[in-house]
């Protein structure tokens, strides 16, 4: 008896533009934003507006 069938298996999913193996992992995005790509001043002052934000949190929590 002939084995006559075909080895390659459809799964009937669309692939989205996926470039690599199963195995390998996604490329690198663009990063739009970056904390790294700041300057030291702009991060200090990025600190102290995140930090002023949690405190009148907590001050308010406290109220």
């Amino acid at each position: 008896m002939a084995h006559t069938h075909s080895h390659v298996h459809h799964d009937g999913h669309a692939h989205h533009g996926h470039s690599h193996g199963p195995a390998a992992p996604h490329p690198a995005q663009v990063a739009h934003w970056s904390i790294l790509r700041m300057t030291v001043p702009a991060r200090l002052a990025a600190a102290l507006a995140v930090s002023a934000c949690l405190w009148g949190a907590v001050w308010l929590a406290m109220r």
